[in-house]
Order: structure tokens, then sequence, then C-alpha cells
């Protein structure tokens, strides 16, 4: 009966409904979904480490409290996994490096102790690029997460083991990290929703960095209101972060509408033909977000985005020099610890100039002035999140694959939060993506639109097939075997 429990298309607000109402067990879920990472992971390697007993351990008692009538919200007795970068206290923190392959926190990340106070239960930790900073890279010891739409493609990063899990029902939702699309990159190549919130609406604490300025922690999930109900439980006010802002939770819109009626939604015409070439299958998918959108009572007009060059060179200056500094004294004393991939970018960290560093700080605040403009045209924005459908595995490893992040990396730099939605497949099959962008703490307008959209076009009911035909004969590794470390009882 577990087994089908936990089917790919069980979204978190439905097991939450039916676990309040004391028609799902969590333990019967929990155990349901780690018989399916214990099926799937060893071809789909989303997971690292897989917190079996201690997930089980949370789920009977979540199952005796919500018994008891003690019920905590709708997180509790609901299964979730977390990105490789953000603490555990008590489970390995690797980063998906050789660096931190024993390094085993004894605090949780902020947003992590949220979601275990909210009675979620975690069942592990999944895979990235290496610090967070892609591509993924085949001189490192660990394999790449695989896409479960197309195992020859990247599921996108560097949030990739999360894309994967929630993509082919590993995990009900995933935290992920955004630095320049992070999370929006690997929802639009696996097919789910992924919020990049603004930054200081979620704690950062717990957090191994990229780049400190740029860096945010957001859900990616099956739905929009599965991430909005994820959303609201890890943000709030945090005073471990010092980029924290005390804004009000929730973040998610007080009641749910259909009808736009009296929204603006703006589309950069030319960010389409500046920021590099796009799949003609990606702008097809985009004119049909306008026409749904226009279906749905918005109104949909052409924005300008400014300084779209100067916008470049600037996140590239902040994100590589922030990078470089972080990693200083481990990148002199132990360079050979890192993969080639992310070495060579921080050796061109290292080599920024601290006044190209500050002028690009400068151009910074005044390019979030502008955008900041941009958006007193409109409620929001729409643009594709990736230019093109997920590449092979093999043309990231070669560099042949191009540039992601051409229509993500600009809302870390002017600081606005971003929702991924999917948007319909390629002739080939493989996921497409828009994402929709808003002024500051603006995250329950963005899930409003998000929400109306993904009701009238349904993308978020189709799963993958490969991820429920797969079979492998191989026992699972758990825990740090299966990343060839010293065996941890987790």
């Amino acid at each position: 009966m577990a087994a089908e429990l936990a089917p790919p298309d069980l979204s978190l607000s439905t097991a939450a409904h039916l676990v309040r109402t004391r028609q799902l067990s969590p333990v019967e879920l929990t155990a349901a979904l780690l018989q399916r990472i214990e099926r799937l992971n060893p071809t789909l390697g989303a997971y690292l480490f897989v917190t079996a007993e201690q997930a089980l351990a949370t789920a009977r008692l979540a199952e005796q409290e919500i018994s008891r009538g003690h019920y905590r919200g709708p997180l509790h007795g609901i299964p979730y996994a977390v990105k490789d970068i953000f603490w555990t206290k008590g489970v390995p923190t690797t980063a998906h490096s050789r660096l931190l392959a024993t390094f085993v926190p004894d605090d949780d990340a902020t947003a992590v102790a949220r979601l275990q106070a909210a009675g979620a239960v975690l069942l592990g930790k999944l895979a990235l690029y290496e610090f967070a900073l892609g591509p993924p890279d085949p001189t490192t010891p660990f394999p790449p997460a695989r896409n479960p739409w197309d195992l020859s493609r990247t599921p996108g990063g560097s949030s990739s083991g999360c894309g994967t899990a929630v993509a082919a029902g590993l995990a009900l939702a995933a935290l992920g990290s955004d630095t320049g699309g992070s999370i929006r990159i690997p929802a639009a190549g696996c097919g789910i929703v992924g919020m990049k919130p603004t930054p200081g609406r979620v704690s950062r604490y717990g957090v191994i960095p990229l780049s400190w300025s740029l860096d945010t922690v957001g859900p990616m999930t099956r739905t929009v209101r599965d991430n909005a109900l994820v959303l609201d439980v890890i943000a709030g006010y945090d005073r471990k972060d010092p980029m924290s802002v005390p804004i009000p939770v929730p973040a998610s819109p007080p009641a749910w509408r259909t009808n736009l009626l009296g929204l603006r939604i703006g589309v950069p015409v030319n960010a389409l033909h500046q920021l590099g070439e796009v799949d003609p299958e990606v702008l097809l998918a985009l004119e049909q977000a306008q026409q749904t959108f226009r279906q749905l009572g918005a109104t949909v007009q052409t924005v300008t985005f400014p300084h779209l060059e100067q916008a470049e060179h600037s996140f590239f200056t902040i994100m590589l020099a922030e990078a470089a500094e972080y990693h200083r004294t481990t990148l002199a004393q132990q360079p050979e610890q890192y993969g080639h991939h992310l070495r060579e970018r921080l050796l061109t960290g290292a080599r920024i100039a601290i006044t190209d560093y500050l002028q690009a700080q400068q151009a910074r605040c005044a390019l979030r002035q502008a955008y900041q403009e941009v958006l007193t045209q409109v409620d929001a924005l729409l643009l594709p999140t990736l230019p093109q459908p997920p590449p092979p595995l093999a043309a990231l490893f070669s560099g042949q694959a191009g540039t992601l992040s051409h229509f993500t990396r600009l809302f870390n730099l002017v600081g606005l939060p971003a929702l991924a939605l999917p948007a319909g497949f390629s002739r080939s099959g493989l996921p497409l993506g828009v994402q929709l962008a808003g002024r500051p703490f603006a995250e329950a307008l963005l899930y409003q639109l998000g929400a109306a959209y993904e009701a009238a076009t349904g993308w978020h009911l189709r799963w993958p097939t490969l991820a429920s035909e797969m079979t492998s004969p191989a026992a699972p590794r758990r825990g740090c075997e299966m990343l060839d470390m010293p065996e941890h009882r987790i």
C-alpha cells in the first residue's frame, strides 16, 4: 500500500490535506518516498545522502502529534530534501566538493530549522554543482544529477538535485539557493516551480555562500501553491543573517484568484535579442504564455530593459570577485582539491581589481533603481527562464552548451523576486519554462499570476514517464558511501 501513497503526481498540497485529515500516514508517506529513492536514485543521482532513519523517526513523531490533535500546519509530516549546501545538524554538508567531505555541522541552517519546527520530514541532501558554481565537472569525484525527462540531459544547475528530486517524485519539496538562476534554471529544466525570493525575505544563515551579495534561498515544488506553502514557513526576519529584512510573513496571497483583470505584464522584447540566441521553441512558449495571460484578463505590453551590457558585466564582476574572496585561503593552500571548472573560475575572480568590484557595485545601485522604474509601468515582467531546452550533459562538460543564465541572473543583480513556471515542452519532449519577476517583496502577486497561469495551462500535471519506469538491479548506496566517503550512520 505504501508505494501507492507516493506517486510522482502527488503534490505537497494534496499530501498535506490527506495528512491533516488523517487519511494519509506521515510514516507511510515517508516510507513510500524512501522506497522510491532507493529504486530510482542510483540512476538519477539526485541524493548524495539519504537520512532514512532520521526521516522515519520524524515521521513517527509527526503521526503521534497529529493523532493527539497537535497539528503544526500544512508541512507537518511532509517529506522534503535540501541542496547539500545547507547546514544540517549531525548530517554531512559537502557542497558537492571533496574539500568538505568530512564536514558535519553542529547547527541547522535557519531555513532548515524552520521546516523542522513546522514538523516537516528531512529525507536527505541533494546534488549540486561544486560550491554552487557550475557547470557540472567530470573532474570532481561525485557524479552529476540527471534529468528524469532524458537521462542524457542536464536537469540544470546549480540546484540540480533539487530539480531532479521534485520532478521524479523523490521529494514533495526541496530547498535550493539562487545566485544567478540556480533555483529557476533547474526548475525550468525539469518542468517544476521555483521561487527566487527578494533578498532578505529568507535567511541565508547556514547556507554555504557563493556570492554574499547575490545569494538567495527559496523553494522548488510541483505547483505554485505548494511553493507558497513552503515559502511562508521559511520566510521571516533572522538576526543571524545581516541581510535579513523584517518583512511581514506570509509571503503568499491571502486568497487565490483566477481573473487577472487590471494587472499589467511587461515583456522585454529587447532582452530577447540582446542577451544571446534564443531557441525558437522557447520563443513560441513565451508567445503562448502571453496569450494565456491575455485570456485571463491581464494586459500584456512591451517594456525595455535598460543597460543590459552594463548589467551583464556588473553581475559577473561581483559574483566572481565575491566567490574568489570566500575561497581565497583554501584556493591558495589546496588548489588541487577543487574541480577544474570551479578552480578556473575562482582564479578569474581573484584577478578582479578592487576598483572594478566597487565600480560594479556602484553600477548595481543605479541599475536597481532603473529596473524598479520599469516596474512602475507594469505589475510584473514575463520572459523565458532558459534560452533553450535543457542541453546534454556532454555539452556542459565540454563547454559547448552556451550560457543558461541569460534571463535569470539580472534579477539577482537588481534584487527582484522571480518565479519560474513550466510552460510546455519541446518537440523532443523536454520541458520549457517562463518566469515572472516583480517588485521587491511582491512574491504574493507573482504567486497569484503563476497559479492562474498554472490552472489555465495544466503543464504542471505532466510528469516524466522515465521516473516511473526506471528500475535498478543494483542495491542502493546511502549516506557517505554514495560519495565514496567514510560511512556515517544517519
